[in-house]
């Protein structure tokens, strides 16, 4: 009898999976949250948030990846040719972190400088961030832009959200050098992801 006569109840169904949990073992990083280090960085901060479902309910095991440019718009990459910026020899521009119980993560970073954007526009400075987690088929992604920034007005990308939504994408001054920005995956407080 060939295989596709048979019906699944004789052989049995892969179950069905979505991706992880498994984040808090399998994907460690050098450095972790910590993107600089040991240097003695004078614009060091931190950004302190937390991962919520569509009730509203922490999700503990979400993983939490950050890449962005230094304090003078470079990024730690040979893809940026601008070599008249100065690059940090310790900072590399990217970071991941684990949620906690309580949905809770944290980055050690540097407030990014601003960097070009299409068309020779400039881009306010930002954060990529993307999120995985259970339930999640592929990460998400979006941006972290910090409130009161005066190029967020001008940035190109920002401007393709609707003004309504672009609070989603604020990081709030909580005390000083600590921004807060809380990712919520649905809901009415849904934060805005990127297609990419």
């Amino acid at each position: 009898m060939a295989l596709d006569n048979q019906s699944p109840e004789v052989f049995g169904q892969t179950p069905w999976q979505t991706v992880g949990p498994f984040f808090h073992g399998a994907l460690p990083w050098t450095g972790g949250p910590d993107l600089v280090g040991a240097s003695d960085l004078d614009d060091a901060i931190e950004i302190v948030g937390r991962v919520f479902d569509a009730d509203g309910a922490p999700v503990p095991d979400a993983l939490i990846e950050i890449w962005q440019a230094n304090a003078a718009g470079r990024y730690h990459s040979e893809a940026d040719p601008r070599v008249d910026l100065s690059l940090d020899a310790t900072f590399i521009g990217f970071g991941r972190s684990s949620t906690a119980e309580d949905g809770a993560f944290r980055f050690r970073t540097v407030r990014p400088g601003a960097v070009p954007g299409p068309g020779n526009s400039l881009q306010a400075p930002h954060i990529a961030v993307g999120v995985l987690g259970r339930g999640l088929l592929k990460r998400l992604v979006t941006r972290i832009y910090f409130a009161g920034e005066p190029l967020n007005g001008a940035d190109p990308i920002l401007a393709l959200v609707p003004a309504a939504r672009q609070v989603t994408l604020l990081a709030s001054p909580e005390t000083p050098g600590v921004w807060r920005f809380d990712i919520h995956l649905a809901g009415a407080r849904e934060t805005v992801f990127f297609d990419v």
